[in-house]
């Protein structure tokens, strides 16, 4: 598995397009910043933006990582179809689930990276861009945990997301399907669920459990909800979609 991976995660790396990504999360996440000093500046909220502040909410570095995510989560099957090398992948003698199961890690993996990557330009920042407030210090231990505690959080946006457009592209071999609905669920997901959120089956849809930060931030979508409740849902949208991907991958007839 780890020499599947490992070849998988070269496959990604030898694109161009890898390190464009990486390049404009890094500019994103810069950019982001000085847009927070500037607007800090500009209304003279200074202290709302506190360097210990900033350090515990890196949430925000997550929607970037989705979005970067999705693309090669929606693409690293479907890719291997439109390019007609799946029949050279599949006639290597490894199990078919093995090698799915290869290219879901190297997703999840690669977000993970990412995660990392903006995370760190993102506290480097805001100790260069943001002073610390009165009697607070970043050498606390609450002030890191928190931060990697929301970190946490908000990778678990990227990871269901990414399966889901893992799955998409697995099932129907088109990354802009996968793709597309993704971003669809993405930005549209908490409306529906705060339009539903008076129904009981608002607490069943995946969207209401997506973010898990509204833990944190108090903004609940649906009233009445828990952490365990919210995990355990995800935790059955998350089989379902792999169930399904690794099933038609499995039994898909590619010699035609």
């Amino acid at each position: 598995m780890l020499k599947l991976m490992q070849n998988e995660w070269m496959k990604l790396w030898h694109k161009k397009g890898t390190w464009v990504m990486t390049g404009i999360l890094i500019i994103i996440t810069a950019g982001m910043m000085g847009l927070m000093k500037w607007i800090s500046i500009q209304q003279d909220m200074g202290g709302n933006f506190t360097r210990a502040g900033m350090i515990q909410d890196p949430s925000s570095v997550g929607g970037t990582v989705l979005l970067l995510t999705v693309i090669v989560a929606a693409g690293i099957v479907a890719s291997e179809f439109s390019q007609g090398t799946i029949k050279m992948l599949l006639t290597r003698p490894v199990k078919r689930w093995k090698i799915l199961l290869s290219k879901f890690l190297t997703v999840n993996v690669f977000g993970m990276f990412l995660m990392v990557i903006g995370y760190a330009v993102y506290v480097l920042l805001a100790l260069l861009l943001f002073k610390s407030g009165a009697g607070e210090s970043i050498s606390s231990w609450s002030v890191w945990s928190k931060s990697l505690y929301m970190l946490l959080l908000s990778f678990g946006n990227v990871f269901i997301t990414a399966t889901f457009a893992f799955a998409i592209g697995s099932v129907f071999r088109s990354s802009s399907l996968a793709i597309g609905l993704s971003l669809f669920i993405y930005f549209t997901g908490s409306t529906i669920s705060a339009i539903l959120s008076r129904y009981e089956i608002a607490k069943y849809l995946l969207f209401t459990h997506m973010d898990l930060t509204q833990f944190e931030t108090g903004m609940m979508l649906v009233p009445d909800l828990t952490m365990p409740f919210s995990l355990a849902v995800l935790a059955v949208y998350i089989i379902v979609f792999l169930v399904i991907s690794f099933t038609t991958f499995v039994k898909r007839d590619v010699t035609a």
